[in-house]
């Protein structure tokens, strides 16, 4: 498959595997096109920001990326421009001044149950996503599944947000259209809840209606037409400034945000990374593997009580980015991923991303019987404690190694 549209960023499969970590329940547009060949790169990934559409291929050592924009010729100017804020865009999307390598290995010291899925479950890391759209996805995440959820962020997005641009498959005589995330100003309007309901968002289309409005009645909209943001969405971005607590009390004050929902956006947009979000898949991890107790009878509510002792427990476990550790052990219970990274008969290629999304049916809250938030099933084996390192913390390793990348003119989803 060609190459030679694409530009290359070296960046190896084991600090990112973009079929794990763009199918794992933390983003949810990404277009997935198999290239129908046997040899890496094996998919094309495709995301619709504002102003581009991004779409990267993998080989074992490097990303290949390009960007495609609504306007055909660019001037040179605007060509070399636009290809830095497109990398600045990529390393600050992925992360990539994280060693993930580092971090595997002293998860591994710290948890002995971690260091036996380290070589399946390889490349797996937090995004840094845009707060505004992650926080309306995990708002659509509740009692649901990440198929679901993919399905209903994209249709709304198809709904309320024009298409940037139409792009030409790679491997087929088709084209695709390309829509971004529609900014809180479109999202905000009454009318939007009855439209989503009829879309299938259920009692999720009030409070994505409700915490829009919230947003503009708090911020305003700007008075720029050529505003790449509004207010709204800059001033959720600026909760990245504050503290854990104060950013979480900011989320939790809009509807359908509750402390799952504001933990995964502290984690997935807001530069958390020792959160732990805890769901009953999550809990039930912690029972097994973790020296957590089981509730005394069969089910047992969610408290606050038991969200904090979860949490803390791993955070204690793993460290100040135990909620990267977090997004690895939860991928690697997901039923989509039973057979990822295991070697099939005729080759060894793990299963593809177009697989995972489709196969989705456990995501935060469907782990066993599809259990609600609200309720936990009881796992009557609880394993050893596990050793915890006191003394082995790479984190300031790890943060000497961290280039902050300052993101100027990009338009974000």
């Amino acid at each position: 498959m060609s190459l030679a549209l694409f530009r290359s960023l070296p960046v190896s499969v084991v600090q990112v595997s973009l079929a794990a970590v763009l199918a794992c329940g933390q983003s949810f547009r990404w277009t997935v096109i198999p290239l129908g060949s046997e040899e890496p790169p094996t998919h094309e990934y495709r995301l619709c920001l504002r102003d581009r559409v991004v779409c990267l291929r993998q080989t074992p050592e490097h990303f290949y990326y390009r960007a495609v924009y609504p306007d055909s010729q660019p001037t040179h100017d605007q060509v070399s421009t636009r290809e830095k804020e497109t990398v600045a865009w990529i390393k600050d999307y992925f992360q990539l001044d994280v060693d993930l390598t580092l971090l595997y290995q002293d998860w591994s010291t710290r948890d002995h149950h971690f260091a036996t899925l380290q070589d399946r479950f390889g490349g797996i890391r937090i995004l840094r996503q845009d707060p505004w759209e992650n926080l309306i996805s995990f708002v659509c995440s509740s009692n649901n599944n990440i198929s679901r959820i993919t399905k209903m962020v994209n249709s709304l997005c198809k709904e309320f947000s024009p298409p940037l641009l139409t792009l030409e498959s790679p491997v087929a005589d088709e084209k695709h259209a390309y829509h971004p995330f529609p900014p809180p100003s479109v999202l905000a309007v009454p009318e939007v809840s009855a439209k989503l309901r009829s879309l299938g968002f259920g009692y999720r289309a009030e409070f994505i209606q409700r915490t829009a409005q919230m947003l503009m009645e708090a911020h305003g909209t700007t008075s720029k037409p050529d505003a790449v943001r509004e207010p709204g969405e800059i001033w959720l971005e600026s909760l990245r400034k504050l503290t854990t607590q104060e950013a979480r009390d900011e989320l939790l004050k809009f509807h359908g945000v509750g402390r799952k929902v504001a933990d995964c956006a502290l984690l997935m947009s807001l530069d958390k990374k020792e959160v732990v979000p805890i769901d009953t898949h999550v809990y039930q991890l912690a029972v097994k593997y973790y020296g957590v107790k089981a509730p005394s009878k069969g089910k047992a509510t969610m408290s606050n009580k038991i969200y904090d002792e979860v949490s803390a427990k791993l955070h204690s476990i793993w460290g100040e980015y135990a909620g990267w550790a977090h997004s690895v052990m939860f991928t690697s219970d997901l039923k989509s991923f039973s057979s990822y990274g295991l070697p099939t008969p005729s080759s060894s290629v793990s299963i593809s991303t177009e697989e995972i999304i489709k196969e989705a049916v456990t995501d935060t809250l469907t782990k066993r019987k599809r259990l609600s938030d609200d309720t936990i099933e009881k796992t009557p084996r609880i394993a050893p404690q596990p050793a915890v390192s006191t003394t082995h913390d790479l984190v300031d390793t790890i943060k000497k190694r961290r280039r902050v990348v300052r993101v100027s003119g990009i338009s974000t989803p």
